[in-house]
Formats: structure tokens, sequence, C-alpha cells
């Protein structure tokens, strides 16, 4: 938290011109005050020339009581009048945690004219959804949605808080972490349970992909992790199953944004959805250059798959940047993978080694891919192709 020193404060008012929060305010009683707003940036404790302002944290040592936190929550993301997938997702291992920690499981949903997505959740593994169905929240700001979360965590003391790595988890869940002054581990591929003190293991790819780092969270809670789509399986539906749905109703001024959404504007024209296909075609470096990405094309027309690439392909300008799997790109977890004439470096792996059924087809018979695939051909993409190509026609013909 940030403390102020009223003794050594005088009033100034620098600590407020540099806050870009609103967080810290100089009145009539000639000291700073600090709100609820701060995030704990630390710019007021560098600006302010007496050494009146300090943030104060958890010796390295100590070991705070967290007998009172409990449960695994789930933040499910709901956009363009839906649930997202990757929440589904987040029930999935949200479900395994809280099972092996004999704990409930909760989502959270927000936004306004949520209709039965409450229940929905419920049917795929959640114990209670908490419902915060209002008008300010339909559309996205950082400030309404972090603040409603802020105040529920802060009221319900959750042990484990999960969110999925996307445009708005990677928004919003960083801000709720620093208000909760706990940390966040970004962009998950796996979690589990340490056995013997009950910590969350959160593994993510670190220096580029290149090792697979774990972190633990052990001085803070909750625990915070975002989590990549489509790298968890997503939890069985049980349209039986009963939970609890409680309707929360905040309080108007912590859902009153500074921000104003105008409009929301959907993007048109040839838009990438790699991550929900459930066949994809992807080329890498061996497909020479641009021209042999037209076969991937035909074959991917031909299976009724999407097209995607690796960073290779894609710096080489072949094709674009929304085509991309891997560390730097998308995340996929289709029924059928068909990797041509990609290597396999780790980078890429990360985004497609959850998929069902992987097929690789590379001329290196040493190709890493073939490490993770589950049917691998050794050959020229540029030979085997065209003959996929042409019994896919013939059976439709047929």
């Amino acid at each position: 938290m940030l403390h102020i020193d009223t003794e050594l404060c005088i009033g100034c008012g620098v600590c407020e011109a540099t806050c870009t929060f609103g967080a810290i305010l100089v009145g009539d009683q000639g000291y700073a005050v600090v709100n609820e707003i701060c995030t704990l940036c630390g710019s007021c404790v560098d600006a302010c020339e007496v050494g009146a302002l300090a943030i104060e944290r958890p010796a390295a040592g100590d070991q705070a009581d967290f007998s009172g936190w409990s449960g695994v929550w789930v933040y499910a993301e709901y956009r363009n009048g839906r649930v997202a997938p990757v929440a589904y997702e987040l029930l999935g291992i949200g479900r395994q945690l809280a099972d092996e920690r004999q704990v409930p499981l909760s989502a959270v949903l927000m936004g306004s004219g949520l209709g039965g997505a409450a229940q929905e959740l419920v049917a795929y593994g959640a114990d209670r959804v908490f419902q915060v169905d209002d008008p300010a929240l339909a559309h996205f700001t950082d400030e309404a949605y972090g603040n409603v979360l802020f105040d529920l965590i802060q009221a319900h003391h959750p042990e484990i808080v999960l969110a999925g790595a996307t445009a708005i988890g990677r928004s919003f869940i960083p801000r709720v972490a620093t208000l909760l002054g706990t940390g966040l581990t970004a962009d998950c591929t796996q979690l589990a349970i340490r056995p013997e003190d009950g910590l969350l293991l959160q593994t993510r790819p670190a220096f580029g992909g290149n090792i697979m780092a774990t972190i633990v969270c052990r001085r803070t809670r909750p625990q915070m992790s975002t989590v990549r789509p489509n790298v968890m399986k997503a939890g069985v539906r049980d349209a039986s199953r009963r939970g609890e749905i409680v309707n929360v109703a905040p309080a108007a001024a912590r859902v009153a944004a500074r921000v104003k959404v105008v409009r929301s504007v959907l993007e048109d024209g040839d838009q990438v959805n790699i991550c929900e296909a459930e066949i994809v075609i992807a080329g890498g470096r061996g497909m020479e250059d641009a021209k042999g990405f037209q076969i991937i094309n035909e074959l991917a027309k031909a299976a009724g798959g999407a097209v995607a690439a690796s960073r290779a392909a894609v710096d080489s300008g072949w094709i674009s940047y929304a085509h991309q799997v891997g560390q730097t790109g998308k995340t996929v977890c289709p029924k059928l993978y068909v990797a041509c004439g990609i290597s396999g470096a780790i980078q890429h792996l990360v985004g497609m080694q959850s998929s069902d059924i992987i097929v690789a087809i590379n001329r290196d018979a040493e190709a890493p891919i073939f490490a993770v695939a589950t049917y691998g051909v050794v050959g020229d993409a540029f030979a085997i192709l065209p003959r996929v190509i042409a019994k896919l026609h013939g059976s439709q013909a047929n």
C-alpha cells in the first residue's frame, strides 16, 4: 500500500500533479491523501522531494497468513453476445485445480444482457457464478471491469484467479493484480498444484520460447494467471449440473469509467480465424516462397480448413501475420494440424502442440516437428500435397 507521512508532507501538490490516475489529492488539510484508484506505480514516490511517500510491501522473508483465502476463480470473458471459448477451457483446468485443492470453482461473468450465459458456465463445471449484468458494462473498459473484479476478490478472497490471455484479459487483469498487490504470471501454457504445499505451478514460455519457466507466488494472494487460448482442453458440458448464480449489483461509481467507448466495430473483409478452425494447414520456410503457399491454400480449401504459417514464413513476407502460429502469433487447437515444411522450433510448437492430430511433412527426418507429430511423412511437400489434394477432390466427386 502507499503510505503518506502527514508530518513530513508539506502539501506542495507535486505528487498530485504527477499521478496520472488522479489517485492523490491535496486538500484543505494541507497534506496528500490517497484513494482506492492508486495502482502503486511509484511515480509519486519518485517525485516527492521531502520523502513523505513510500510504498509498503511485505519483506522478502515474511510469510503472510493465507488461511482466509480459498477457492478457484475463472474470469469468464463475454464478448459479442457470447461467452468466449477460452472461458470453457479455463473451467476445464479450473475444475482440476479446484478438485485437487478440494475447494469450489467459481466464475465471474460481466457484461450487459447476459441471458443464459451463467447457466452455461455451470454446465461446464462452475459451482458458483458471480453474474454482474449492468448496462454500464456493455462496452469493455479497463477501469470499470477492473474495479468490479477487484471488489469481488477483496470481498471473497479466492486463492487462485485465472483469466484468458486475450486482448481483454491482457488489458485489465494486470491492473487488478496491481491493485491487489499480488503477482501475475502471463501467457501460461500449463497449470498444476504442487503437492507438498498446494502452491499453483504456473508454466509459461520464456526467453522467446527457448525455455519453459515455472513460476510460483509464495508471499501474496490471490495467485493470478492469464492462460493462452487453445492450450487447455475445455470442460465437458453437463446440462444437468446445478450451481449457484449470484447476481452482483456494483455501485454506480465503480462502473463509471473515465474512458467512453463511442462505438465498437467488428473488422470486415478477409478476417482470418485460425483459432476456431477444426482443420489447419500450415506452411513454413520449407515452402520456399509466396508461390509455395498456393498449394497450402489449395489443400486448405479442399479439406475445408484454414491456412496458417510459421514465423519464418510471415517474416519472409509470404503471408500475413494474421496466419502466424506460435509464441509470437496465435495458439490453435484444431482436430487436425498439418505442418508442411515446418522444422518445429519450440516457439512454433507452443502454438500448436495441443492439436488432436498432428501430421508433419518435412524433407529433414531429424526435424523437431516429428517429436510431437502423430503421423510423420519424410518427403517433399511439393510432391506429396498435390496427391493429397487430388485424393480429396476425388473423394468429394464420389
